[in-house]
């Protein structure tokens, strides 16, 4: 390859005048740097799957003998050999082996490892002795550490280095300084005048003869000469042809194309013969390379094709013979990048039809190379898979062929499957040979297969049909992959999920999609439908782990998969919810042209319709999972009570009510199937837990709680458009509608679940009392008594009572009277937490004396603003509060209501001998003192300030007379012992 990139660089440097006679000197210089390059990483590839094989081999011990027999054999061929002849055994049978080397590959594999670099490990046991190349240097085998690798340039000084000094060195040497000599001698000739222009060129071709001839008679005693020799004379011919067609005219072109056929099938005929990859690689290169370096510009591209198919198909035949893979993919770089640049640079959509047959052509006859290699190279591990061909061939194939089809419609579509059709084809047939050699290669070309099926399904259809038609291949390659106990496949599968939701959430997001006057029938409900059932499906497979292979990647896989039956199956739930929202939220198109789509619900139906059939699906889950023993599809269940609340908040956002059509017939059946989970949820925790049931009850219990506060509001929104109706939002009926919906759903947990506020009494009761009685008493209850002491106090502060169209009665009105309700079912419920054994965990602050106190202050105030709200409506004090804290008649009412309240509390003190109770009226009355001082005694000449003072000071008489201070409690004294002669005496 190097001899050829000088070569080629002498020729092209002869083309450009400014370089003198030193422009081939200088072109072969690049050439010789290009043909270096490109042999690396040629080689580079080579020598991966070389050092795979030999460390696969290391653990085979039968592979010594054959390698050194081999090594053995070369080194017998490179040696001289007595004169007369030589007797010939006939070749042994092809054996397979686990190296896919041949004899000529050991050659070769000397030459891929620059010196210097780590050779590869030799499969041979140490004790084994080592055989070197005759024409190789010898080198005493050390063992060091691993190097650092090398950057490109240390690899291309070190190839140079190793084509130099591997080898021949001399014979390599003097043919590049022969090669440049008779380049020199040439254009002295041509500069002198000397000698005719044929003659010259008829002198070299003769040299190119004479060094083809030599060499092929040597052929037997120095073969690494020969081949060197041989390979020098075919690169003179190749050189002179060009030389009398370019430089001088003397050829017409088809002579010429002639010649270098002739050159080409020579050359590859000797190669055959000598059974030289170097050879036939030199003779393929300058044949690919003919009809570029002759052209004028004005051929055909049919007649360019063509001579490359016949180019291809003798590589083919030897890829029958031989395992040659320098030459298949020397076939393989020059074809396809002919075709590309003459795609890039001439194609036209006028040369479709003479052009596609050669492409299929070119991709059929590298698909069967790559077969008959993996024939020719078999190992113990099965055949080998040349990379380069098997995927180089579909993906560059494929992407001429999209440019091809460029201009029709569905072209790349159709393309791609026919991509997928001939490589699952192929697969088939390799399936049916029923061996397990051809394993690897049969599950590359599936994977191609699938690959190119997947690909046109979004070049053929749009978003929301490419997601379905990828979610059920998903489903299908995990089928095949847990069938087979392969986890690839059923990571591909996996993979292709997700792909397909992204897919298909990027087509929602794009607008439009739900567009379709087809019920049930169009891509938004079937495209999420279709990616909702294969994850469905794959949850179901997932509920057992899977088999696999046992190797390290599929055991880490595994591990992985252990973890996805619960998400995959909320996945699957979730798009299937989507399916439906999708179908919902549907809009048809406009009867009328330019209008835009027609929504089939309004929004307020489709709200409504969109939670029924979250919870619909919900019960459904709830049923299989029943039936099946399948926890995580009673999952759903849990989340119901989050979709009620979200429908409920969208309701009140969009002005809608609860009683209004069609809301009064949704929200009973979903709250009717809510709880029928609710008591299926509980029962399988039931069957389910170790010990009773009531272990599983405060995990359970919040999804309780939650519905009695989601039924709190639904009976405000039901009050609220009782107000509406009646047109009262102005008054005070609203603004206790709330907190009537609170008070009342509280009083009912009270007196509902504080019946079972104790275990005896809570084992007799039923569902869901039982086990659920602590969490409707204490964790649904605990919120709504902080609502109604908020609330109330609220109430009492900031409603003036107005009570229209009805008249306003003290005590009577709808303020008063909630917020006494409000005090009596705080009070209540107090009571049944007082009762409740064991108390709820952290109810101590509400068992409490500081609970009294907060009721007690809550009273006071409540019973203040009766006054306030007296004094606005009767005495006509507007209702600010500057101006009622400046009123006299509040002030007088207070001093009045102030004592009355102190008297009462000292009464009931020394009556119930409660002496703390007693302190607090008499502080009341204290403050009475002060405020008549400080507020009432500056209303001078006032009526107000006679009535507070007298009223005050009769009623200070009257606690004097009838509840003077009671004594402080005894402290209790500890029990005397009594003697030991008297006898305890009987009270």
């Amino acid at each position: 390859m190097i001899i050829w990139g000088i070569f080629w660089g002498a020729v092209l440097g002869s083309w450009f005048g400014g370089y003198g006679d030193f422009g081939p000197f200088v072109g072969g210089i690049l050439g010789f740097f290009a043909g270096l390059s490109l042999r690396w990483a040629i080689r580079s590839a080579i020598r991966i799957e070389l050092q795979a094989h030999a460390t696969k081999a290391t653990a085979q011990p039968t592979r010594a003998p054959q390698a050194a027999a081999v090594a053995e054999d070369r080194s017998e061929a490179a040696a001289p050999v007595p004169q007369g002849p030589v007797p010939h055994a006939p070749p042994p049978p092809p054996t397979p082996s686990d190296d896919p080397r041949d004899a000529d590959d050991v050659f070769w594999a000397s030459e891929l490892t620059p010196q210097g670099l780590p050779r590869i490990p030799s499969s041979a046991p140490a004790s084994a002795p080592v055989v070197a190349r005759a024409d190789a240097p010898a080198e005493p085998r050390k063992t060091t550490t691993q190097p650092a690798p090398p950057n490109p340039v240390e690899l291309a000084v070190l190839a140079a280095k190793n084509w130099l000094l591997g080898g021949n060195t001399i014979v390599r040497v003097g043919l590049v300084i022969l090669f440049i000599g008779l380049s020199f001698l040439a254009r002295y000739a041509a500069s002198a005048g000397l000698l005719p222009v044929e003659f010259r060129l008829a002198a070299v071709a003769a040299v190119g003869i004479a060094l083809l001839g030599v060499g092929f008679r040597k052929r037997t005693d120095k073969p690494g000469f020969a081949l060197a020799l041989q390979g020098g004379g075919v690169a003179v011919m190749y050189l002179t042809v060009f030389a009398a067609f370019r430089l001088y005219g003397l050829l017409p072109p088809l002579w010429a194309f002639g010649l270098m056929i002739a050159v080409c099938a020579a050359s590859c005929a000797l190669a055959l013969l000598q059974d030289s990859r170097a050879l036939a690689v030199a003779a393929f290169a300058g044949g690919f390379a003919a009809p570029i370096l002759l052209s004028t510009g004005q051929g055909s591209h049919v007649g360019l094709f063509s001579y490359y198919t016949l180019l291809n198909l003798a590589i083919l035949f030897i890829a029958h013979q031989r395992s040659w893979r320098v030459l298949n993919v020397v076939g393989f770089v020059a074809t396809f990048g002919v075709a590309t640049a003459w795609g890039a640079l001439k194609y036209v959509p006028a040369h479709y039809a003479s052009t596609q047959p050669f492409l299929a052509g070119f991709v059929l006859i590298y698909l069967a190379t790559a077969i008959l290699y993996a024939r020719n190279t078999p190992t113990k591990l099965g055949k080998t898979v040349d990379s380069m061909l098997v995927f180089g061939t579909p993906l560059v194939g494929f992407g001429l062929q999209a440019g091809l089809v460029q201009p029709f419609e569905l072209g790349a579509a159709f393309s791609a499957l026919a991509f997928a059709a001939l490589y699952l084809l192929t697969a088939t047939v390799l399936v049916r040979r029923a061996q397990a050699s051809w394993r690897l290669l049969t599950e590359c070309f599936i994977a191609i297969g699938v690959g190119f099926a997947t690909l046109a399904v979004p070049l053929a259809l749009d978003a929301q049909w490419t997601s379905a038609v990828w979610a059920l291949e998903g489903a299908g390659a995990f089928w095949v992959g847990m069938r087979q106990a392969r986890w690839m496949p059923r990571a591909f599968g996996l993979v292709l999920q997700v792909v397909a939701m992204l897919a298909f959430m990027s087509g929602v997001d794009g607008g439009g999609l739900q567009v379709s006057p087809l019920p049930l029938a169009n891509p938004a409900f079937l495209g999420a439908m279709l990616i909702a059932l294969p994850a469905l499906l794959l949850a179901w497979w997932l509920r057992q782990p899977l088999s696999h292979s046992g190797s390290a990647w599929a055991q880490g896989y595994a591990r992985v998969e252990v973890l996805l039956p619960n998400p995959a199956y909320l996945y699957g739930f979730v798009f299937w919810c989507l399916a439906w929202w999708l179908e919902i939220t549907r809009r048809v198109p406009s009867l009328e042209a330019g209008q835009w789509p027609v929504p089939v619900f309004s929004d307020r139906v489709a709200e409504l319709l969109g939670m029924l059939a979250v919870v619909l699906s919900a019960a459904l889950s709830m049923v299989l999972g029943l039936r099946t023993r399948w926890a995580v599809a009673t999952w759903p269940a849990r989340a119901t009570i989050g979709v009620l609340a979200l429908g409920f908040v969208a309701q009140v956002v969009d002005g809608h009510r609860v009683l209004n059509t069609p809301a009064w017939a949704v929200w009973p059946i979903v709250l009717a199937l809510h709880g029928w989970m609710l008591r299926q949820t509980d029962r399988w925790q039931a069957a389910d837990a170790e010990g009773p049931s009531a272990q599983s009850a405060p995990r359970f219990g919040w999804f309780h709680a939650a519905t009695a506060w989601l039924v709190t509001l639904l009976l405000a929104d039901c009050l609220w458009s009782g107000i509406g109706k009646a047109e009262l939002w102005r008054t005070s009926w609203a603004g206790v509608v709330l907190l009537v919906s609170a008070i009342a759903v509280l009083m009912l947990l009270a007196l509902w679940a504080g019946r079972g506020n104790q275990p005896a009494a809570r084992a007799a009761l039923p569902w869901p009392l039982n086990p659920h009685a602590e969490a409707y008493y204490w964790l649904a209850a605990l919120p709504l008594a902080v609502l109604v002491f908020g609330g109330a106090l609220l109430a009492a502060v900031h409603s003036s009572g107005h009570t229209a169209p009805l008249p306003y009665i003290p005590l009577l009105n709808p303020t008063d009277l909630t917020l006494a309700l409000a005090l009596g079912g705080l009070v209540f419920w107090r009571r049944v937490l007082l009762a409740a054994l064991p108390p709820p965990a952290r109810s101590g602050g509400l068992t409490g004396r500081h609970a009294l106190v907060a009721l007690a202050l809550l009273a006071f105030i409540v019973i203040n603003t009766v006054w306030l709200r007296v004094a606005h409506h009767f005495f006509g004090v507007r209702w600010d509060a500057s101006a009622l804290f400046n009123s006299f008649v509040v002030q007088t009412g207070y001093a009045i209501l102030w004592t009355l309240l102190a008297l009462s509390m000292m009464v009931l003190a020394h009556r119930c001998v409660q002496r703390p109770l007693w302190l607090v009226g008499a502080g009341l009355l204290g403050v009475v003192v002060v405020k008549l001082l400080l507020i009432d005694l500056s209303n001078a000449g006032g009526a107000e300030r006679i009535i507070a003072f007298i009223a005050v000071g009769v009623l200070m008489l009257v606690v004097g007379y009838f509840a003077p201070l009671p004594p402080k409690a005894a402290a209790p004294a500890e029990p005397a012992a009594p003697p030991p002669s008297q006898p305890e005496t009987l009270p």
